[in-house]
């Protein structure tokens, strides 16, 4: 079925958001026709992968 078992979203984390981020992140995802979810999951992903090369941003940014 997936060429890479470990590529299977099976792993779950819990996060809680006030209601006014709540609110937030639902106009975002509706403003965006996504689900809030799949917005979260991006997001935290692209932050993420900037974490993990700050040299690379550095580089771009001056060049």
């Amino acid at each position: 079925m997936y060429p890479d078992p470990k590529r299977v979203r099976d792993n779950r984390l819990m996060v809680r958001f006030d209601d006014y981020e709540y609110a937030l992140i639902t106009a975002l995802a509706n403003y965006q026709g996504a689900c809030a979810a799949t917005l979260i999951r991006e997001m935290v992903m692209r932050e993420a992968a900037e974490a993990l090369m700050p040299a690379c941003n550095v580089a771009h940014e001056h060049g």
